[in-house]
């Protein structure tokens, strides 16, 4: 029996436990997940900074990643890769050699959702970019954007601005939505991993939905940090949380539901 067999026979132990009516299913098998045709390619994203934005700094930078899984570098996982951030540097011009290592080129190997900037004042072209366990990239990277640093606070601990724990940052808490709508997910302080990479500090997602029948579980084992639901119109609450890869019985961080209204 695989790996990912054994996880789920060992999750529907879990909800089965818990929940008799929960409804569990991986991601890639649930009919609730669709995607929008105009969404068809893998995509790098800052989910909080724009082009022109003026920020002071220490400044917790968060970034996404469309149709393609998260996973550490320490176990090599197909249809995975980890982020990078370009500071003032160009897109590499060859894609077969892996990335350096240095303060313009900085990796975040353990499956991170974000960073701390600090910055000192100036004007910075920003970029994420995504590659493989050996940090070989892929074509998997974002617009460049352009920022301004106005100010680094020295009063400010850069540790202060990471809070542990996962959240839904969009749609917004009473948003009416049509489908499919897209669910992005953050972990902060957390890291995230595709359920292959079997360590204490890397977890999953899993997104829980009450609302028009039984509540629907589902796993993104596959290290995926949103999704794209389209749910039968109604009221619907969504909970997200971060189970371990190491162990599918501990819960690592939970956010608080959000609800929402899927319109016809």
């Amino acid at each position: 029996m695989t790996r990912p067999s054994l996880y789920a026979c060992a999750a529907v132990l879990v909800a089965c436990f818990l929940a008799p009516a929960l409804a569990l299913s991986a991601s890639s098998d649930h009919p609730w997940v669709q995607f929008p045709l105009q969404k068809s390619e893998p995509e790098n994203y800052i989910t909080n900074l724009r082009d022109g934005d003026s920020i002071e700094t220490p400044f917790l930078m968060k970034f996404g990643l469309t149709r393609f899984g998260i996973a550490g570098i320490t176990t090599p996982v197909q249809g995975t890769g980890h982020h990078h951030l370009l500071v003032n540097r160009d897109l590499p011009l060859d894609f077969t050699k892996p990335l350096p290592f240095n303060d313009q080129y900085i990796h975040f190997g353990k499956g991170q959702m974000e960073t701390v900037l600090t910055f000192k004042p100036g004007t910075y072209t920003l970029r994420m970019l995504l590659a493989d366990h050996h940090h070989i990239p892929y074509f998997i990277y974002s617009k460049p954007i352009r920022i301004t640093v106005t100010r680094l606070r020295t009063d400010v601990d850069p540790k202060s601005l990471v809070t542990q724990g996962v959240s839904i940052l969009t749609p917004r808490d009473g948003e009416t939505v049509k489908g499919p709508f897209r669910v992005q997910f953050h972990a902060s302080g957390l890291n995230v991993s595709h359920m292959n990479v079997k360590d204490n500090h890397a977890g999953h997602f899993v997104l829980t939905i009450e609302g028009g029948g039984p509540p629907q579980r589902i796993l993104y084992t596959n290290g995926w940090t949103e999704t794209w639901l389209k749910p039968p119109p109604g009221s619907y609450k969504l909970k997200l949380s971060l189970v371990s890869n190491a162990d599918p019985f501990k819960e690592l961080a939970a956010a608080q539901p959000i609800s929402v209204t899927v319109g016809k």
